[in-house]
């Protein structure tokens, strides 16, 4: 049965398309949330590095597919947000925030 933490995890190889960076470590993902009585619907929180990001769409299917692809979830919903906005600052790891020179 899915949970959010088995969730968190798939996404976790799932990197954004422009810094090649799991979206996990980056603190794309908001939040994750599982319901049904099996765990099958999913819903994703999630925002992007930038509102204006040329490829939003694209990634937000790639999160889909990855939801998608674990055994018992039967329906995704991944909603884009920018509500906070996104602060490496902030929300990214301490590894990504060495990677991106933020120290």
């Amino acid at each position: 049965m899915p949970t959010v933490e088995i969730v968190r995890d798939a996404l976790r190889e799932v990197e954004d398309p422009e810094l090649h960076m799991g979206i996990v470590d980056l603190g794309l993902v908001y939040d994750v949330s599982v319901e049904g009585a099996q765990g099958e619907d999913v819903n994703v929180l999630m925002t992007l590095t930038s509102p204006m990001c040329p490829v939003g769409p694209m990634f937000k299917q790639m999160v889909e597919s990855k939801v998608e692809s674990i055994d018992g979830v039967k329906n995704v919903k991944v909603d884009i947000t920018f509500t906070p906005p996104w602060d490496p600052t902030v929300m990214a790891s301490d590894d990504v925030k060495l990677a991106l020179g933020i120290w």
